[in-house]
């Protein structure tokens, strides 16, 4: 009887351990404490832009179309050079499952690629943090936490820091006017940190 109770408690602990472990992996509470601060400059230029490797648009998977390479304004794209940067539309971040402010601006470049660049960004970090552009209205409270996957959504790559301004490339195909929002989204647990409603300049 010894030895069975025995095996059985060594086997209950190898259990516990194992959980533990996962669950350490999976949450990574610690990342809570953690700041990491990236602040960028304004691009002059990002060139052509691609989706970031691994990221796809889903709303167009789920329509069975597919982009038409338009402008902002649903146009052709001409990749004409501009004078500089142009703001065409902006917002600021208000939070969700945590805390989070800052500014949000898609920018124009002076060669006709865009970016979306957050300013002044305080979030909390976590795991497998993301900027999404969306489609999704923004909406206060938990109803606004995972409205981000549901419908047009595009992963502009893993969040650089939780703190600073960043830039973020936008693929160069992309017609922005399906879009108004921007998500700082958990992909591992499909939640908003907090995400902002661009409004056109």
């Amino acid at each position: 009887m010894g030895r069975v109770r025995k095996s059985w408690i060594v086997g209950v602990l190898v259990v516990a351990l194992a959980g533990v472990g996962f669950g350490l992996y999976w949450f990574q509470p610690w990342k809570l404490w953690q700041d990491e601060t990236v602040d960028e400059a304004l691009p002059v230029a990002v060139g052509s832009a691609a989706p970031p490797t691994g990221t796809s648009e889903t709303g167009t998977s789920e329509t069975g179309t597919s982009e038409t390479g338009t402008s902002e304004t649903g146009a052709p794209a001409t990749g004409t050079p501009d004078a500089g940067p142009l703001t065409l539309a902006q917002g600021d971040l208000i939070s969700h499952e945590h805390d989070t402010s800052g500014s949000v601006k898609l920018v124009r470049l002076a060669d006709g690629s865009h970016v979306v660049r957050l300013e002044d960004l305080d979030t909390s970090n976590g795991p497998d943090l993301r900027v999404l552009l969306t489609d999704a209205p923004v909406k206060e409270g938990t109803a606004g936490w995972r409205v981000f996957d549901d419908g047009r959504h595009i992963s502009l790559g893993k969040l650089k820091g939780n703190k600073g301004s960043q830039n973020y490339t936008v693929p160069a195909d992309l017609d922005l006017t399906r879009y108004s929002s921007v998500s700082i989204w958990c992909d591992r647990f499909d939640v908003s940190f907090g995400a902002a409603e661009l409004a056109r300049a």
